[in-house]
């Protein structure tokens, strides 16, 4: 088992006082199911292993522990922003303040973050595809003090569109807000009357309609690569992997 972690730096062109990083599963303490850098509380992993898993990602990236904004995620439109107390109920959110770290946890969901040009704002959203049907982007969109066409997007390892196999109300649900949507969706091979969804074309249509053109990321999936990646979808009971954004002073 490795102790090096291997984070992913997004390759896009963020202020340099935005700081930002997703961690694969490599680095961590956490036996299996979990092996091994599992960062999630809430996946019957032992806590003292996510415990120590957290404080190297803290100590790897430079932050204190109490940096980090977790959030108990339920796949909403709920957006939070930081610094808040305890571990609230949302799935976004946003700070101006340096030090106040945005995080997400993934394990096939798309995690999204965003930040305006000026870097004077960040954001990270959790955005399945219930979430992302519903409007979570375009909640965190709304935060911003910044017009849309003066934020950037970066879109984080999730679930590809060779691997999510969705039913039919999936398809039906987005196109019920944007017909464009069907340009995300083919037939499954596999199953008739289902549908293979690209959860990055999704995001990118929910993006651009709200304003956001530029946009990067989107070519890493979690499912194809059970090495650096966990996937539930893929694996049941498994860790949940981080994706995060912050402010420096």
């Amino acid at each position: 088992m490795t102790s090096e972690l291997d984070l992913i730096r997004p390759d896009w062109p963020a202020p340099d006082r935005v700081r930002a990083a997703s961690t694969t599963r490599l680095g961590g303490v956490s036996q299996p199911p979990w092996h091994s850098l599992n960062l999630g509380i809430h996946v019957q992993d032992d806590s003292q292993h996510v415990t120590v898993n957290r404080s190297r990602l803290a100590g790897e990236l430079a932050l204190e522990q109490g940096a980090f904004g977790w959030l108990s995620q339920v796949h909403g439109t709920d957006l939070v922003t930081l610094p808040v107390d305890g571990i609230p109920e949302a799935d976004a959110s946003t700070t101006t303040q340096a030090g106040q770290v945005c995080a997400i946890l993934t394990a096939d969901c798309l995690p999204v973050l965003l930040c305006d040009r000026a870097g004077t704002q960040v954001a990270a959203a959790h955005a399945g595809w219930r979430g992302l049907c519903a409007g979570i982007l375009e909640q965190v969109i709304a935060s911003f003090a910044a017009p849309a066409a003066d934020i950037i997007a970066w879109l984080g390892p999730a679930i590809g569109p060779r691997q999510f196999e969705v039913g039919p109300e999936v398809r039906d649900a987005f196109m019920v807000t944007d017909a464009r949507a069907a340009e995300a969706f083919s037939a499954s091979g596999a199953r008739p009357g289902h549908f293979m969804a690209d959860i990055y074309c999704l995001a990118r249509q929910r993006l651009e309609k709200a304003g956001v053109t530029a946009v990067y990321g989107g070519d890493l999936c979690t499912a194809s690569d059970p090495q650096r990646f966990y996937s539930y979808r893929r694996d049941g009971q498994t860790g949940r992997m981080a994706t995060l954004i912050w402010l420096e002073p």
